[in-house]
């Protein structure tokens, strides 16, 4: 039987607890043979209601997989979800039902999130009658009052999701996703498509949402700038961990962990890879499963690093490397973005 999570110091009532979550996906081969393939390993997160906390890494580094797995798209393969007072992880695809509410997403593409044959109106409306989130009679003035407070009007109900801009659609798609008041969302690159002035008014939108609501929100990015001026803490992911985890600024300001500083210097220099300047050749790892992931990669590679894999460190801020970065090493972080 499920327990109620502990609260980490100093911020009690987790919104949700992710702890050594392991997702395996496995995939046959031309001659037959099951192959798994890790794609997260380990994760441990925590969202406390109120707080936005940013992903980031490289494409591929597991965040948006990581994302899905906190609403029940993907299922552990080892780990708990803790979400008030049940392990989701655990639990069967039936029990997740009381919680489908609490727990929404605003997707990178907005248009294909929508069904092109109703309108906005319409689908705002579906889960407000599915959740009867207010009596049916009161629906129509819940939807305009939903467009207001993204910056609409009432009269964007009538139109289809192909008539509005990309900004616009994911005002509306924001607006979905807080009318069954939820208690989480994950926004998965919710404004990468964007344009600049409008991927400002977007996350100013976001921002005041989350002030207003009290909504724990992971927000999943590549752009370190958007993260700075969005998220109250970062988690740093590299091949399905989380490498760094912090305070926004501690990490920006003090990054501890060689890869976390090799996305800040390749934000600061556009053109400069996401890499450092070791020397791979003829570099032999005993076991990669027990090897740190990122010591192929790493100019502050220790012997150690071949061999032992080092554990996520405590909060504030965590990091999990056995020669972090010193303080006179760090690169000047990215400029916050001015919205």
């Amino acid at each position: 039987m499920a327990t109620e999570p502990t609260a980490l110091p100093g911020q009690p009532g987790q919104t949700m607890q992710l702890r050594d979550i392991v997702l395996d996906f496995r995939t046959r081969s031309g001659f037959g043979q099951d192959k798994v393939f890790r794609a997260l390993d380990g994760v441990s997160l925590d969202i406390a209601p109120g707080q936005i906390v940013g992903l980031v890494g490289e494409s591929g580094s597991g965040k948006t997989t990581l994302g899905k797995t906190m609403l029940g798209v993907h299922r552990p393969t080892s780990g708990a979800i803790h979400y008030r007072g049940t392990d989701l992880a655990a639990a069967a695809p039936s029990a997740w039902k009381p919680f489908r509410r609490d727990l929404q997403m605003v997707f990178q593409d907005p248009l294909s999130s929508f069904n092109p044959r109703f309108t906005l109106g319409s689908s705002l409306a579906l889960p407000l009658a599915l959740h009867a989130v207010v009596p049916k009679k009161q629906i129509p003035d819940e939807v305009a009052s939903l467009l207001t407070r993204v910056g609409l009007t009432p009269d964007h109900a009538k139109r289809y999701p192909h008539e509005l801009s990309g900004g616009q659609l994911q005002r509306v798609a924001i607006a979905r996703a807080i009318s069954v008041r939820p208690r989480f969302i994950v926004a998965d690159e919710a404004v990468s498509k964007l344009d600049v002035s409008v991927r400002a008014q977007v996350l100013n939108l976001l921002k005041r949402m989350n002030r207003e609501t009290g909504v724990g929100l992971v927000f999943i990015t590549h752009d370190l700038g958007v993260a700075r001026f969005l998220c109250d803490r970062i988690a740093v992911m590299y091949f399905g961990r989380i490498v760094e985890e912090g305070p926004t600024e501690a990490i920006f300001e003090e990054p501890k962990h060689p890869y976390t500083l090799s996305l800040l210097r390749a934000r600061q220099h556009d053109r400069a890879p996401v890499a450092s300047d070791a020397d791979e050749a003829g570099l032999a790892i005993p076991d990669p499963a027990k090897a740190c992931h990122y010591a192929p990669r790493c100019a502050r590679r220790l012997p150690r690093c071949l061999v032992e894999r080092p554990r996520l460190g405590e909060p504030p801020h965590a990091f999990a490397c056995f020669n972090p970065v010193p303080a006179a090493a760090a690169a000047p972080a990215p400029a916050v973005m001015k919205a």
